[in-house]
């Protein structure tokens, strides 16, 4: 089996660009904003990219951004693997609200596959795949990518995690009753839920080491479908795909040394995961949760919090989690950014109907 490395990234959030998101997580710092206009009769927190930007030139930006930082000249020999839970969405919203009315609307720009035919049509991919798995759809295209290099299937992967906050995301979630009207609180008593977001991560994966590569080692999936909403609240399918990283890599708990948890701020999905990380790791391994500093990205999610696991063992430096004095649990979150010397990090991605992925990152001391 080929080894796996990811050689180049990019992120957009409501933190900004690569650049600004890197610096909000490893300062703290959150981009999460309330609004008492979007939901009637209620105040939710967001996470909305910055200025007024359109979602298409961002992902162009953060396409590009990888290809100028990677050795390709183009990408006609790269396969593109797009992840995201709303696809064109946003945009048949923007129709449907500026014209009242369908007569506009382009199926072909509303489907999950829209984002991968809007890039392919400008960088002439060598081939194109969706994955839709709600909050896992980029953690799941991170681990095809994966099993596709190591069999020697493709040299270079593109993998995109992308979603554009939409009505529908919203509404949704509001209506389940988990959104809240304040930054989120992962793990955290008397937590109110979570904050939707949009955003944007890319990763080239490929078979030969650089000088600043990072390994993804080991990937691991599980399907516990306990409820449509709701995770197993014994944690078994979570526990499941966190172990199935372990053995893909050939590594055992005491190897991780920190996790970017899936952390949404929720009642159940916080439970659920604290008693899978705990039933493996015990409360020695260093834990945190993004989503407090960028929202949750759904779709995107898998990526950008790939990504945060890459830079932290780049810059061999723990991520904070920025609300953890008042937590539930006995996990030992990380209050502050510090140095502390890494070889593995671990970042969970967990969704809607118990599709739960995990994924191991190793940095490399040899080609």
């Amino acid at each position: 089996m080929n080894k796996v490395y990811i050689n180049a990234t990019s992120i957009r959030t409501a933190c900004g660009n690569t650049e600004q998101t890197l610096y909000s997580i490893f300062e703290g710092k959150s981009s999460l904003i309330a609004f008492d206009n979007i939901v009637p009769q209620k105040i939710v927190c967001i996470g909305k990219f910055p200025g007024n930007t359109a979602f298409e030139s961002l992902l162009y930006e953060s396409v590009e951004e990888v290809l100028n930082l990677s050795t390709l000249d183009n990408y006609s020999n790269t396969l593109l693997l797009v992840g995201s839970s709303v696809g064109g969405m946003a945009s048949t919203e923007k129709i449907f609200f500026h014209e009242d009315s369908t007569n506009n609307i382009d199926t072909q720009k509303h489907i999950i596959n829209s984002i991968a035919s809007m890039l392919d049509e400008r960088y002439s991919f060598l081939s194109t795949r969706s994955f839709s798995t709600a909050c896992t759809s980029s953690a799941n295209a991170l681990k095809v990518a994966k099993e596709l290099i190591g069999v020697g299937a493709y040299e270079n992967i593109l993998v995109v995690g992308a979603d554009e906050i939409c009505l529908t995301t919203i509404f949704g979630f509001s209506s389940l009753g988990i959104l809240s009207d304040e930054i989120c609180t992962p793990f955290q008593n008397g937590r109110k839920g979570m904050n939707v977001a949009e955003g944007i991560g890319v990763l080239l994966l490929q078979n030969i080491h650089q000088g600043n590569s990072i390994e993804l080692v080991g990937a691991g999936v599980s399907s516990d479908a306990h409820h449509i909403a709701n995770p197993d609240p014994t944690a078994f399918g979570a526990a499941t795909a966190i172990q199935k990283a372990l053995n893909d890599a050939f590594l055992s708990a005491q190897d991780i040394d920190y996790i970017n948890a899936h952390g949404t701020g929720t009642q159940a999905n916080d439970a659920a995961e604290a008693k899978a990380i705990l039933t493996l790791f015990g409360d020695k391994v260093h834990v945190s949760s993004s989503k407090s500093n960028i929202g949750h990205t759904l779709g995107a999610a898998g990526a950008i919090e790939a990504i945060i696991c890459v830079e932290a063992l780049k810059k061999q430096t723990l991520p904070p989690q920025i609300y953890c004095d008042n937590n539930e649990s006995s996990l030992n979150f990380v209050a502050k950014a510090q140095k502390m010397k890494m070889r593995y990090a671990l970042s969970n991605s967990f969704a809607f109907g118990g599709n739960n992925v995990s994924l191991i990152f190793g940095v490399c001391y040899e080609n």
